[in-house]
């Protein structure tokens, strides 16, 4: 097992250059598109934390009526 990872081995300037050309190959998303789903994932996770609180609110008042 230790023989193959040292046959696959690489220099990290080789690793580098192996990173550089991949990045290239990226489908980077474009100004809009990056605002958009920047916006989409900030209102989920507004709602979510707003649904969690109300959540949470509503269970610990259950449990302060049947405690009291």
């Amino acid at each position: 097992m230790a023989d193959i990872a040292e046959k696959t081995r690489k220099s990290p300037a080789k690793f580098l250059s192996d990173v550089k050309k991949e990045m290239k190959k990226v489908s980077w998303p474009k100004r809009d598109e990056l605002i958009r789903y920047t916006t989409i994932t900030l209102v989920t996770v507004v709602l979510m934390a707003i649904f969690f609180w109300a959540v949470d609110l509503g269970i610990s008042k259950l449990i302060e009526l049947i405690l009291d």
